[in-house]
């Protein structure tokens, strides 16, 4: 019996028959994996990265091996080489077998904890339990290259949430590490991504830093409503159910384009339908209702430490005030405190992830957010 396809999906990366558009960034990215351009991938989050990366995994020659890994709850410099390295290991090797053999070398001061799920089909799980003082960070940043030379393939390492490590104790000092070794391997190349705009920016573009120039760095725009608006009407119609173009379109505007928001949104009207029914503008309205209510508890806890001026920054924003906030008027207006508190209020929302800044004009980092604040503080 056939599974059949779900019509959105959103919280996880989507491929197949949820992925839409990306075709010049699908053909980009595959090129460099198969060519061995280290890659950059920034966008603000919920624009697709990971389901652009893991789709392009899909598309290159056999010649090429793919590692992803997702280093988000990584707090520190061999947290993330035991990530690394797991994951190196595990998805260059088919079986245990040919893992075991693959890591021998390296696992000789080691006492791997392997561990396998009682479904004989299940993935096995391993404890490595590598530390400085069995291994050098020169060892196991080379272990990809060992690994490639002896299978006679090109490895590309895929690296998700990469801006955590500008938050490890000496971040510079490690970048500097990382760098001065992948940047000299012949047979591994990099794709670096994460969700944090504002924090990849900084690691990649801030000529102080280690990393820049580090790759080719990709930039991934909106995907376009009009192509978002044939796939939600289809999608519905291979349901049987009806919305119109302009409904469509309404879904992507509601949530300023962002691709997992559209998904969620979409569902959400989705939901309140049957089949034989016909979208109206009640259910997109109560869908929305529906999508910000359900992101509430995680909103609260992200204002929930917010200062009184930085609420009222917050406010500033949502009402519309996109510049000029160390003027005396604005201050007073919101009660943002003296000129010299502007700076201090802008980088405290930045690093929180809240607000980012579009040129020199500042705006909400997520749309669904935006609208919650407005409901819940400026009514």
């Amino acid at each position: 019996m056939a599974i059949r396809n779900s019509s959105f999906v959103f919280g996880v990366s989507v491929s197949d028959y949820n992925f839409i558009g990306r075709e010049q960034e699908t053909r980009q990215l595959k090129l460099n994996f198969e060519e061995g351009v280290n890659t950059i991938i920034i966008s603000p989050r919920r624009w697709g990265k990971t389901s652009l990366v893991q789709h392009a995994r899909k598309k290159i020659n056999s010649d090429v091996i793919t590692v992803y890994v997702d280093i988000f709850g990584c707090k520190s410099e061999y947290e993330f080489y035991n990530t690394l390295v797991e994951a190196l290991l595990k998805q260059t090797a088919s079986t245990l077998q040919l893992w075991m053999d693959n890591a021998r070398g390296f696992l000789a001061r080691l006492s791997p904890k392997i561990s396998f799920a009682p479904e004989p089909s299940s993935e096995f799980s391993i404890a490595l339990g590598i530390t400085p003082k069995t291994h050098s960070p020169e060892e196991i940043l080379n272990l990809a290259e060992s690994i490639a030379e002896k299978k006679g393939k090109r490895i590309v390492i895929c690296i998700d949430e990469f801006q955590q490590i500008g938050e490890w104790s000496d971040s510079v000092t490690i970048q500097k590490r990382l760098r001065s070794i992948w940047q000299h391997q012949k047979n591994v190349s990099y794709c670096l991504f994460g969700s944090k705009k504002h924090m990849m920016s900084d690691i990649f573009q801030n000529k102080k830093m280690p990393f820049y120039q580090f790759g080719d760095l990709m930039f991934l725009p909106r995907i376009p409503t009009s192509t978002w608006v044939e796939y939600i009407v289809s999608h519905f119609a291979e349901r049987q159910r009806s919305i119109s173009e302009d409904l469509a379109s309404q879904i992507c505007n509601l949530v300023d384009g962002y691709s997992s928001y559209v998904q969620q949104l979409a569902w959400h009207v989705f939901s309140l339908t049957d089949e034989g029914d016909t979208v109206t503008t009640e259910h997109i309205m109560y869908a929305q209702k529906s999508l910000v209510d359900s992101c509430e508890l995680l909103f609260l806890e992200q204002t929930n430490p917010l200062t009184e001026y930085q609420m009222n920054f917050l406010r500033a924003i949502a009402s519309g005030v996109k510049d000029g906030y160390g003027n005396a008027n604005i201050r007073e207006e919101y009660n943002l405190g003296s000129a010299s508190n502007i700076t201090r209020l802008k980088e405290a929302l930045v690093n929180a992830d809240l607000i980012e800044s579009d040129g020199r004009k500042l705006q909400f980092t997520d749309p669904v957010f935006a609208l919650w604040f407005k409901k819940r503080f400026m009514n």
